[in-house]
């Protein structure tokens, strides 16, 4: 083989891991609350912003507490169901997250090393939206809520 063919041949094998290894969760998305089911007086994360740090992946929260006030939290982790700390939080403290197949993650959060809920996230088959469903133990007992989001 000649080596420009050789180098050519290469470069698209770098170029393909590139494009089809990258994480489809990675990006920024906004709740869309007219497909979501979000009960009264739960916190709604309204954008998610999904970012490479490093070899890990850093998830940045934005939306508003039960009672209306803004909030803010971070979790920076790997997809390998290890609790990873989580800031700017005052239900949780720790969340990890795992890889179950290349569209699904399993999500845990904790308090305290207590269980404080569960969820999936689903990213649809066209990648342009996702769905959260949580089931969160609060003071009233269980929550269950469905938040759809959108790519931007």
């Amino acid at each position: 083989m000649r080596p420009r063919t050789v180098l050519a041949t290469l470069a698209m094998c770098f170029v393909a891991t590139l494009c089809f290894g990258a994480d489809p969760n990675v990006g920024t998305w906004k709740l869309n609350e007219a497909k979501s089911k979000i009960a009264a007086g739960a916190p709604k994360n309204n954008t998610v912003v999904y970012d490479t740090a490093g070899d890990n992946i850093k998830i940045t929260i934005d939306g508003t507490s039960g009672d209306g006030k803004p909030m803010h939290n971070e979790w920076t982790g790997k997809y390998d169901g290890k609790d990873y700390p989580v800031t700017g939080n005052s239900v949780e403290d720790s969340r990890s997250l795992k890889k179950i197949n290349d569209r699904t993650l399993a999500l845990t959060m904790k308090k305290d090393g207590k269980v404080t809920g569960t969820g999936r996230i689903v990213l649809a088959p066209d990648g342009k939206s996702r769905t959260v469903t949580t089931t969160r133990t609060d003071a009233k007992g269980k929550t269950i809520s469905r938040a759809v989001y959108d790519k931007q």
